[in-house]
Parts: C-alpha cells; structure tokens; sequence
C-alpha cells in the first residue's frame, strides 16, 4: 500500500525475509569495501551508473534487516501529518486512545476540516517519552521485587 505520506511495505512472506537477509548482510559488506556506488537489478535489467546517497544505503540496509526479520516496515517523511489512525499503528495503541491522548493534550494536533492530524515528530516524541516511563516503571518494580525478596 503506498500513500502520499508514507511508504507502506506490508508483512513479507518468509521467503522475502530470506531473502531481505541475505540482500542486506550483502550490502552492508559491499558498502563497507566499495562505498555507496552499487549495480542495481531492476526486473533482471542493469541500471547502470547509480550512486545512492549514504542516507538512503542506511535506509535500504535497516529496511532490509528489518523485513529480514519478518517485520513490516513503514517509512514516512520527517514532516509528515498522520491521521489519528496512522499515529495509533505506529504507537501500537487503537485510534480512540489516540484521539484521548490528543484531547487531553498529551500528543498535539490541529484540524483539517473536521479531522484531527498529528506531526509524526510529535507521535515519536510520545513514543520515546511513553517508553521510557515504562522502563523506568519497570526498573522500580524490578527494585522494589529486590528489596522484598521476591526471588528476582
């Protein structure tokens, strides 16, 4: 599925993750011995003459690992809106929590028309904060499972 504000690539299958593994462990050697410059195959043609910026060679080689593990992978441009939907898949949370986390001002938004849109910066800002609340909860009830003796 592709949308104009993000790129979509859906589950891949086990032999595409196969196959993305073995793409990006190549890569990533090629990269580290030759540089950016690569030969590119599309549909069994040769594109000749392609030099990728290093941004991008970083970009195809996490993607690749990435589907290389079985994961979906999205990849969407620094300033891009999302729909209350699109934030709730990335946070992993269902859109009306979202749209609760955004009235009560927790995540900002504005207003197109009668929908809301959010910064992806401001959903990853949310995502690292909610995170790393979680860790720090966890490393207290991990202390307090010390103190009392509880066997961990």
């Amino acid at each position: 599925m592709i949308t104009t504000k993000s790129l979509t690539i859906g589950q891949p299958t086990a032999s595409e993750a196969a196959l993305a593994r073995e793409s990006g462990e190549r890569l990533q050697e090629h990269v580290a011995k030759n540089g950016n410059e690569i030969k590119l195959m599309l549909n069994g043609r040769s594109l000749e003459g392609v030099k990728l910026p290093e941004s991008a060679v970083r970009i195809l080689i996490a993607g690749l690992a990435e589907i290389g593990k079985g994961n979906a992978v999205r990849l969407v441009p620094q300033h891009a809106e999302l729909t209350t939907q699109e934030a709730a898949e990335i946070l992993n949370l269902s859109r009306p929590y979202v749209v609760r986390l955004i009235d009560d001002g927790k995540i900002p938004s504005h207003k197109v028309g009668t929908h809301r849109r959010v910064r992806i910066d401001d959903v990853l800002a949310y995502k690292k904060t909610s995170d790393a609340d979680r860790l720090d909860a966890l490393k207290n009830l991990v202390e307090e499972a010390q103190e009392l003796d509880m066997g961990y």
